[in-house]
Protein backbone atom coordinates (compact mmCIF):
# COMPACT_ATOMS: atom_id res chain seq x y z
CA UNK A 1 0.00 0.00 0.00
CA UNK A 2 1.43 3.40 -1.30
CA UNK A 3 2.00 5.97 1.99
CA UNK A 4 -0.02 9.16 0.95
CA UNK A 5 1.26 12.25 2.69
CA UNK A 6 -1.68 14.31 2.49
CA UNK A 7 -1.50 18.26 2.94
CA UNK A 8 -4.20 20.45 3.07
CA UNK A 9 -4.68 23.96 3.97
CA UNK A 10 -7.60 26.99 3.39
CA UNK A 11 -6.73 28.53 0.04
CA UNK A 12 -4.63 31.69 0.43
CA UNK A 13 -3.20 29.88 4.01
CA UNK A 14 0.74 30.01 4.17
CA UNK A 15 0.78 26.92 6.06
CA UNK A 16 -0.92 23.82 6.88
CA UNK A 17 -1.31 20.56 8.26
CA UNK A 18 0.66 17.41 6.53
CA UNK A 19 -1.34 14.27 8.37
CA UNK A 20 0.16 10.65 7.77
CA UNK A 21 -1.00 7.65 9.12
CA UNK A 22 -3.27 9.03 11.36
CA UNK A 23 -0.67 11.82 12.64
CA UNK A 24 -0.77 15.53 11.67
CA UNK A 25 1.87 18.01 11.51
CA UNK A 26 1.72 22.09 10.69
CA UNK A 27 3.80 22.77 7.52
CA UNK A 28 4.81 25.85 5.77
CA UNK A 29 3.39 26.44 2.60
CA UNK A 30 4.63 28.98 -0.55
CA UNK A 31 4.45 32.70 0.28
CA UNK A 32 1.24 32.72 -2.74
CA UNK A 33 -0.29 30.19 -0.63
CA UNK A 34 -2.51 26.57 -2.84
CA UNK A 35 -2.53 27.37 -6.26
CA UNK A 36 -4.34 24.97 -9.26
CA UNK A 37 -1.63 26.45 -11.97
CA UNK A 38 1.35 26.89 -11.00
CA UNK A 39 4.04 29.28 -12.88
CA UNK A 40 7.83 29.75 -12.46
CA UNK A 41 8.19 32.39 -9.32
CA UNK A 42 4.81 33.02 -8.15
CA UNK A 43 5.38 31.54 -4.67
CA UNK A 44 2.29 29.10 -4.98
CA UNK A 45 2.41 25.29 -3.86
CA UNK A 46 0.68 23.55 -6.46
CA UNK A 47 -2.06 21.39 -6.06
CA UNK A 48 -1.98 18.00 -7.17
CA UNK A 49 -0.64 14.32 -6.85
CA UNK A 50 3.34 13.93 -6.70
CA UNK A 51 5.41 11.34 -6.10
CA UNK A 52 8.47 11.53 -3.78
CA UNK A 53 10.94 10.51 -6.28
CA UNK A 54 14.33 11.00 -3.57
CA UNK A 55 15.44 12.37 -0.90
CA UNK A 56 18.47 14.76 -0.40
CA UNK A 57 20.82 14.96 2.79
CA UNK A 58 23.55 16.79 3.98
CA UNK A 59 25.84 13.70 5.46
CA UNK A 60 28.21 16.45 6.62
CA UNK A 61 25.43 17.75 9.20
CA UNK A 62 23.08 14.81 9.50
CA UNK A 63 23.63 10.38 10.32
CA UNK A 64 22.35 8.51 7.79
CA UNK A 65 18.29 9.10 8.00
CA UNK A 66 15.69 6.61 8.04
CA UNK A 67 13.84 6.42 4.83
CA UNK A 68 12.90 3.82 1.73
CA UNK A 69 12.92 6.92 -0.38
CA UNK A 70 16.18 7.00 -2.32
CA UNK A 71 19.10 8.68 -0.68
CA UNK A 72 21.42 11.28 -3.02
CA UNK A 73 23.98 13.13 -0.59
CA UNK A 74 23.99 16.72 -1.30
CA UNK A 75 27.59 18.21 -1.49
CA UNK A 76 28.86 21.97 -2.73
CA UNK A 77 28.50 21.18 -6.23
CA UNK A 78 24.89 21.16 -6.52
CA UNK A 79 22.05 22.89 -7.52
CA UNK A 80 18.97 23.40 -9.10
CA UNK A 81 18.49 25.17 -12.39
CA UNK A 82 15.25 27.33 -12.32
CA UNK A 83 15.63 28.98 -15.73
CA UNK A 84 12.77 28.27 -17.78
CA UNK A 85 14.34 28.66 -21.10
CA UNK A 86 17.46 26.26 -20.11
CA UNK A 87 17.87 22.63 -21.33
CA UNK A 88 18.03 21.72 -17.62
CA UNK A 89 15.27 23.87 -16.50
CA UNK A 90 13.33 21.66 -13.12
CA UNK A 91 16.72 19.86 -12.94
CA UNK A 92 20.20 18.82 -10.90
CA UNK A 93 22.77 20.81 -11.51
CA UNK A 94 26.40 20.55 -11.34
CA UNK A 95 27.97 24.31 -10.30
CA UNK A 96 29.11 26.20 -11.36
CA UNK A 97 26.55 26.52 -13.51
CA UNK A 98 25.88 29.40 -16.03
CA UNK A 99 21.81 29.57 -15.98
CA UNK A 100 19.81 30.66 -12.81
CA UNK A 101 19.90 28.22 -10.44
CA UNK A 102 19.49 27.94 -6.58
CA UNK A 103 22.14 26.09 -4.41
CA UNK A 104 21.43 22.94 -2.69
CA UNK A 105 24.24 22.85 -0.10
CA UNK A 106 22.91 26.10 2.54
CA UNK A 107 24.21 27.63 5.34
CA UNK A 108 20.77 28.07 6.81
CA UNK A 109 19.60 24.43 6.94
CA UNK A 110 16.70 24.49 4.98
CA UNK A 111 17.89 21.51 2.78
CA UNK A 112 19.83 19.64 5.28
CA UNK A 113 16.82 17.46 4.37
CA UNK A 114 14.81 17.88 0.94
CA UNK A 115 12.66 15.24 -0.89
CA UNK A 116 12.55 16.17 -4.26
CA UNK A 117 8.67 15.83 -5.47
CA UNK A 118 7.65 14.26 -8.98
CA UNK A 119 6.31 18.04 -9.74
CA UNK A 120 6.92 19.35 -13.74
CA UNK A 121 9.41 16.43 -14.19
CA UNK A 122 7.50 14.16 -16.85
CA UNK A 123 7.34 15.66 -18.89
CA UNK A 124 9.45 18.85 -17.57
CA UNK A 125 7.26 22.22 -18.92
CA UNK A 126 8.94 25.22 -19.30
CA UNK A 127 7.89 28.06 -17.00
CA UNK A 128 5.63 25.67 -14.94
CA UNK A 129 7.52 25.35 -12.03
CA UNK A 130 10.91 24.37 -10.07
CA UNK A 131 12.35 23.20 -7.48
CA UNK A 132 9.34 22.00 -5.84
CA UNK A 133 10.38 20.44 -2.54
CA UNK A 134 9.75 19.16 0.95
CA UNK A 135 12.29 20.36 3.20
CA UNK A 136 12.75 21.72 6.66
CA UNK A 137 11.21 24.93 8.06
CA UNK A 138 12.11 28.16 8.85
CA UNK A 139 11.54 29.23 12.55
CA UNK A 140 7.83 30.40 12.73
CA UNK A 141 6.95 28.55 9.80
CA UNK A 142 7.70 31.64 7.47
CA UNK A 143 6.45 31.07 3.87
CA UNK A 144 8.69 28.53 1.20
CA UNK A 145 9.13 29.77 -2.59
CA UNK A 146 6.48 26.88 -3.41
CA UNK A 147 7.99 23.99 -1.32
CA UNK A 148 6.30 22.13 1.46
CA UNK A 149 8.07 22.78 4.83
CA UNK A 150 8.30 20.99 8.04
CA UNK A 151 9.91 21.18 11.65
CA UNK A 152 12.93 19.30 10.99
CA UNK A 153 12.19 16.62 13.80
CA UNK A 154 7.97 16.04 11.98
CA UNK A 155 10.47 15.46 8.71
CA UNK A 156 12.41 12.85 10.00
CA UNK A 157 9.67 11.10 11.78
CA UNK A 158 7.63 11.55 8.29
CA UNK A 159 10.55 10.10 6.37
CA UNK A 160 10.66 6.73 8.16
CA UNK A 161 7.23 6.55 6.68
CA UNK A 162 8.34 7.20 3.25
CA UNK A 163 8.84 4.69 0.72
CA UNK A 164 9.91 4.88 -3.32
CA UNK A 165 6.34 4.54 -4.11
CA UNK A 166 5.22 7.22 -1.89
CA UNK A 167 3.25 10.39 -2.98
CA UNK A 168 2.22 13.87 -1.51
CA UNK A 169 -1.72 14.93 -2.28
CA UNK A 170 -1.28 19.10 -1.56
CA UNK A 171 -5.48 20.03 -1.67
CA UNK A 172 -7.93 22.17 -0.34
CA UNK A 173 -8.78 21.90 3.39
CA UNK A 174 -12.57 20.27 3.58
Amino acid sequence: MTSELIVSAEIGSTTGHLSLAGRFYLCALGKSGLVRTKQEGDGGTPIGVWPLRRLFYRADRLALPETGLPLHPIDPSHGWCDAPDDAAYNQLVTLPYPASHERMWREDGLYDLVVELGYNDDPVVPGGGSAIFLHAARPGYLPTEGCVALAQADLLAVLRSCRADSRMIVRRAD
